[in-house]
């Protein structure tokens, strides 16, 4: 049975008439309550066999209809003042476009519009802002990425901004257009990094110090405007020389990198030889006051050798003389193996075996007691004097010669 069948939900097939009733006729409720409503304003309604009169409705009756009415619209009303607030969210409630608080996840209510409204904040969910280029590197936005170094070179940088809100009350009324101030934002601490810093520290070495910085700077003026945004990551995705001078930056790159090596091939040169130049001449100049110590102390001990012969001279004349003369010979004889001598007055040559006579010597020696040695007196020169002496010689005469 459908809907439209004036029969729906009587029973006993004869409208209302019957021992079981059911449910009433939404037709029929309709057309009374059309009748209500065209006797409240005087007019006729018409039944199910044709047009009868009814009579007016009393104002009590009509009252009770608009009572319903009124009630279910309440009902209604109010029920608008239901809102979900996620995990994720933070609910804001206007009174009159007036803050008047903030709600935590769950369900909540408020007062129904006009009175009431309420607004809901993402406060995990990463937002991300691209300044010099949208999309991708390759769709550049010249006027954000151009910027100015220390050293007046004019260079490219793209980077991304991921934020995040922190205060849902300072982002909703702090902020007329929250993304362009964090565009502007992160544009303004970008150029005063890079304004204070060299064209090849911002492009090489010093691209993550940079970002560190700019990031820091960045959410000093958010802070500084109340904003409620937080600077979760700044990542610099591309910075370079313009397209431009790329070709006459890339040959200054390597150029300074044939300066570099160069630079470190003659460290590396200097740091081997200037120790070793350094050892001889520490080695020379210690051998120099060895040399000087030793000539000094010889000269003393000449001095005081020669002061003692004065002595024993002034004593004795001719047993010096003599002794002298002796202890000359033997010095001389000792250097040589061989001896010739001529004799006076005749031509022959006598041939004296030192060494053969010394070895001889030495071996009787060795047997026989060593008498008691008499008296001698100091030698006049060691060994090391007579051959420095030599030498002096030597050089005195070379000098005469060359003159």
């Amino acid at each position: 049975m459908s809907l439209n069948d004036p029969r729906w939900g009587n029973q006993g097939g004869n409208g209302n008439k019957g021992g079981n009733q059911g449910p009433p006729d939404l037709e029929d409720l309709w057309r009374d309550f059309n009748r209500r409503l065209s006797g409240m304003f005087g007019g006729k309604s018409s039944g199910d066999g044709g047009n009868e009169a009814r009579p007016p409705v009393g104002p009590r009756q009509f009252g009770g209809g608009i009572g319903i009415i009124l009630g279910l619209v309440l009902i209604v009303w109010l029920a608008s003042g239901l809102y979900i607030v996620d995990a994720s969210q933070r609910g804001v409630v206007l009174r009159f476009g007036k803050l008047h608080e903030t709600t935590e996840p769950g369900l909540q209510w408020r007062l129904p519009f006009p009175i009431d409204s309420h607004e809901l904040v993402n406060l995990t969910g990463v937002r991300t802002v691209e300044i010099g280029y949208r999309g991708s590197e390759r769709n550049k936005v010249l006027n954000e990425a151009l910027m100015l170094t220390d050293d007046e070179n004019i260079i490219n940088i793209q980077f991304a901004v991921q934020y995040i809100l922190k205060d849902p009350v300072a982002y909703l009324f702090q902020n007329r257009l929250p993304e362009d101030t964090v565009v502007h934002a992160a544009e303004t601490a970008m150029r005063e990094i890079v304004g204070k810093s060299k064209m090849d520290f911002v492009l090489y070495e010093g691209r993550e110090q940079i970002a560190v910085d700019a990031q820091r700077i960045m959410q000093q003026i958010l802070d500084r405007y109340q904003t409620g945004i937080q600077i979760s990551k700044l990542t610099l995705q591309n910075a370079q020389p313009p397209e431009q001078v790329q070709a006459a930056f890339d040959d200054a790159v390597k150029a300074g990198q044939d300066l570099e090596r160069q630079k470190n091939e003659g460290q590396a040169y200097a740091n081997d030889v200037i120790p070793k130049a350094r050892g001889t001449a520490s080695r020379l100049m210690e051998e120099a006051n060895g040399y000087k110590q030793r000539i000094i102390a010889t000269a003393e001990g000449d001095a005081s050798r020669f002061k003692q012969v004065l002595s024993e001279y002034v004593k004795a004349p001719e047993v010096t003389r003599q002794r002298m003369y002796i202890d000359t010979m033997q010095q001389i004889m000792t250097n040589t193996s061989k001896l010739m001598i001529d004799a006076k007055g005749s031509g022959n040559l006598l041939y004296l075996p030192l060494d053969k006579l010394m070895q001889q010597s030495g071996a009787s020696a060795e047997g026989a007691a060593r008498p008691a040695e008499p008296m001698t007196l100091p030698p006049l020169m060691s060994d090391q004097t007579a051959n420095d002496a030599r030498n002096r010689e030597a050089l005195r005469s070379r000098e005469r010669g060359e003159r």
